[in-house]
Parts: structure tokens; sequence; C-alpha cells
């Protein structure tokens, strides 16, 4: 008999940016381990104002240049999603107080922020939207392998 599908919804501001990169890099990673059949992965915004849109080109370009397939549009997180998946990511402090917020009493969703599983100790996933050029979308996408390859090593020992 198989177990149930694990859940994860990996969530930034805007779901064009940061939490796309997480979603990719997370289920890469999972599917270069083989037990990507055991994961339901995500990714949605605090806001609406991309809903329906692809992610940044830079967002897609540095998916792109690592072999992450990408194929997923922008939406607004729902109430719903607090008891659909098991974990729910944050990039940074700001989203983690808007889902505090948002999150149902009771709901079974661990509200997790994805940089406390960085080995490096990198906390926070500065969201690059603005920047002029790719760095930080490199530099988001190299938080994410790590913290990828961190939370399944700590799911293993828990």
């Amino acid at each position: 008999m198989s177990a149930e599908k694990k859940k994860a919804l990996f969530i930034c501001l805007g779901n064009i940016c940061r939490s796309p990169i997480a979603e990719g890099v997370f289920q890469k990673t999972v599917n270069d381990m083989n037990i990507g059949d055991q994961w339901e992965i995500d990714s949605a915004a605090i806001g609406s104002w991309h809903v329906g849109h692809s992610p940044d080109w830079r967002a897609l370009d540095t998916m792109k240049k690592h072999g992450v397939p990408y194929d997923n549009c922008a939406r607004q997180i729902t109430t719903e999603d607090f008891n659909n998946y098991d974990f729910i990511f944050g990039m940074d402090e700001t989203n983690m107080k808007d889902l505090n917020k948002r999150a149902p009493k009771g709901s079974k969703a661990k509200l997790l922020l994805f940089g406390d599983f960085d080995p490096q100790g990198d906390r926070i996933i500065r969201d690059p939207y603005y920047d002029s050029d790719s760095k930080g979308f490199e530099k988001c996408y190299q938080q994410s392998v790590r913290c990828s390859k961190g939370f399944l090593e700590h799911l293993q020992k828990s």
C-alpha cells in the first residue's frame, strides 16, 4: 500500500520570483532522489497582482540555465491551502507574518521559513524582483537548492 503524498507549498509576495524557483528546485530535488512520486508541490503568492502570469523572465532563465523544468502560473494562496498542504514555506519574515495571520485556527499545515533549512544559515531569501540584473535570482536558486536538501534531510531524521 503506498503512503499518502506529502504536500509542500512555497510562498512569496507575488509568486513570480522566489516561490516558483523554490517550487521548481524542490521538485527537481525530489525527482533526482527518485521520490518525486511521493510529493505534490506548488507555489502561490501572498498578493494577487500577478495571478495567472508566468514567472519573471529572469526566474525562468535561471531555472532553464540549471535544467529545472517549470510550467506553472502565479496564483494566490487560499484558506483551503492551509489544510491541503503539509508544509507551507515562506521566503522571508514578512511572508511568515502574513501566513500566520491568514492560517485558520487548527489548520494542518506546518508554516516554515524556507531559509531555516539552509546549512549555510542564510535564512532570508531576498526578493530579487527590483534588481537590475539576474544575480539575485541566481542567489535565490542556490539558496533553494541548499534549503531543499536541508529540509529533506531534516525530514528523514525526524
